[in-house]
């Protein structure tokens, strides 16, 4: 596929299904001169709903604005949910994390490496801990403990931040504290969650060791936005590893590891890249 150019641009649209959407979208690239790259579209028939990701380039006299309008009439038109962005934007992300560091590092190396269209503009923790490898990285870290007494300040302090930074997509990356609904409800569809399992699977503490006391064939790890719900919000992607008896409880953590840092880092790639829907309890990728 092309690499994104200046005039390369994503528009995302979801409304009922009805008949003439594409028609609709298409017609407007058309009448703009506009070329299509890539589209994906998906009209899902338990919920009547329609999904489209389309990546498109403008020649050089196009007038990106007026684009944009016209998509807008379009989605008056339609009812629909829209978004339009040039495909080289980067998301702007915010990365929560407790003690734990193997998906912050593995995202912070992804970023660097522009395997990610993110920009990770600050890192916050409620450990000390990963300061150094952060700041090494040129990233703001902030250290904002948290105790029963204090959560709702930490919070708060959270949100400020996000809103400092103009985060676009707050990442838990094994953060262990568990966000309050307020602030869940806060940032619906904008932050994901790594979990250490097949949700609902071995919850709570130590779950590879559960997982090793039961037996299990298969380690994996489940990304997914985060809502009102713990850990049951909608799930992005999930990993899985084999294993077998001769694998001990660290052997088990280990191939955990890779599992969670493989699923999570698909879902930033695929939410950064606008590939990712909400549709009620579920999710659509377009990839």
């Amino acid at each position: 596929m092309p690499a994104p150019t200046a005039l390369d641009f994503v528009v995302t649209f979801t409304c009922p299904q009805r008949r003439g959407i594409v028609h609709g979208l298409t017609g407007v690239l058309v009448e703009h001169g506009g070329d299509i790259i890539e589209l994906k579209q998906f009209d899902d028939p338990l919920t009547d709903h329609f999904f489209s990701r389309i990546r498109f380039s403008l020649s050089e006299g196009a007038d990106p604005e007026k684009v944009r309008a016209d998509f807008a009439v379009l989605a008056e038109e339609f009812r629909a949910d829209w978004s339009l962005r040039p495909t080289a934007q980067k998301q702007r992300v915010l990365v929560m994390v407790s003690k734990f560091g193997h998906c912050l590092n593995d995202l912070l190396y992804r970023a660097r490496m522009g395997e990610l269209n993110a920009e990770i503009v600050a890192v916050v923790s409620n450990h000390p801990d990963h300061r150094q490898t952060v700041e090494w990285h040129g990233i703001p870290f902030h250290h904002v403990p948290v105790t029963k007494d204090t959560k709702a300040e930490a919070e708060a302090r959270l949100l400020d931040l996000v809103d400092r930074f103009e985060v676009d997509l707050v990442v838990l990356a094994r953060y262990m504290q568990i966000l309050s609904d307020e602030l869940s409800r806060e940032l619906t569809g904008r932050a994901i969650n790594i979990h250490h399992s097949f949700l609902p699977s071995f919850k709570g503490a130590k779950p590879y060791h559960q997982a090793y006391a039961r037996g299990v064939k298969t380690v994996g790890a489940t990304a997914h936005y985060v809502n009102d719900e713990l850990d049951e919000g909608p799930i992005i992607t999930q990993q899985v590893i084999e294993v077998d008896h001769t694998h001990g409880p660290e052997d088990l953590v280990a191939a955990g590891r890779d599992s969670e840092n493989k699923a999570l880092a698909d879902a930033v790639k695929w939410h950064c890249d606008s590939r990712v829907f909400l549709n009620g309890d579920r999710t659509v990728i377009l990839r």
